[in-house]
């Protein structure tokens, strides 16, 4: 039996009364990237957040269904531990302000105990940096505060502190939305980069459809909470099956 990197079925997402998600599954193999695209209010990013669990700290929010990673179900462990398989990078960039461009990326692998020595630490940030194709420009500035850095150097560095956790899965929502299109480039090669060399498979929300032609291997199109559409990206971006799929990808929607 093949396994997946990300498996989830018959996925419904409740926000108090609102019916969010509705019965939504797809199925992506190891070292892919996966375009979650559709208009604004579509449930892009409440599929994000059902699958990392983050979904539950919203109060009255209700999951149904199932989600695994690597054939574990991700609602029936601890979520710290689930998590510490899954990275996340949101829309906006948020380092920790009160902490040096260095520490932001130690801080997770300190935490979780995955290094042994200062020197093991420094190389591991060092390859996060590198991955996140950050490091030339911040190298002889470790200990500045970020906010010294450009909103899309901040949002590689909020990448390269993912990274820096080994996670098996990493999940973007909108990563490149509030950045200028110099580091929106950087951070789709970074992602092709990180699938090519370290076989990560990746998670992409993205309103854009040029994006996820550019660089997904697979789509999937909600609208209105239902998955219109699913199946490798080039199949739906030269033969979409669905008029609501041809409609985005128009830009009619």
């Amino acid at each position: 039996m093949k396994e997946f990197a990300l498996e989830v079925k018959d996925l419904n997402v409740w926000i108090r009364d609102k019916h969010i998600i509705k019965g939504v599954s797809v199925q992506i193999p190891r070292a892919k990237i996966l375009a979650v695209m559709g208009p604004s209010g579509s449930g892009k990013s409440t599929m994000l957040r059902a699958i990392n669990r983050l979904i539950e700290l919203i109060p009255d929010a209700r999951v149904e269904g199932r989600v695994e990673v690597y054939g574990r179900d991700v609602y029936a462990e601890d979520p710290y531990k689930i998590r510490r398989i899954m990275g996340t990078v949101f829309q906006t960039p948020n380092p920790f302000p009160h902490m040096s461009i260095y520490e932001n990326v130690a801080i997770g692998p300190k935490i979780n105990r995955l290094v042994k020595s200062k020197r093991e630490l420094d190389e591991l940030v060092r390859w996060a940096l590198e991955k996140a194709m950050l490091w030339d420009e911040v190298k002889d500035r470790l200990h500045d505060p970020p906010h010294r850095l450009s909103g899309g150097q901040q949002q590689r560095l909020c990448l390269a502190r993912a990274l820096a956790l080994k996670p098996k899965l990493l999940l973007l929502d909108e990563p490149t939305g509030n950045v200028d299109p110099v580091n929106a480039v950087k951070i789709e090669e970074a992602l092709k980069g990180l699938v090519k060399e370290l076989g990560l498979t990746i998670v992409l929300v993205t309103h854009t459809p040029q994006q996820a032609v550019r660089i997904s291997d697979y789509i999937a199109f909600l609208y209105m909470g239902k998955l219109v559409e699913f199946g490798l990206t080039d199949r739906i971006a030269l033969n979409p099956s669905h008029e609501l799929t041809v409609k985005f990808l128009r830009g009619e929607v």
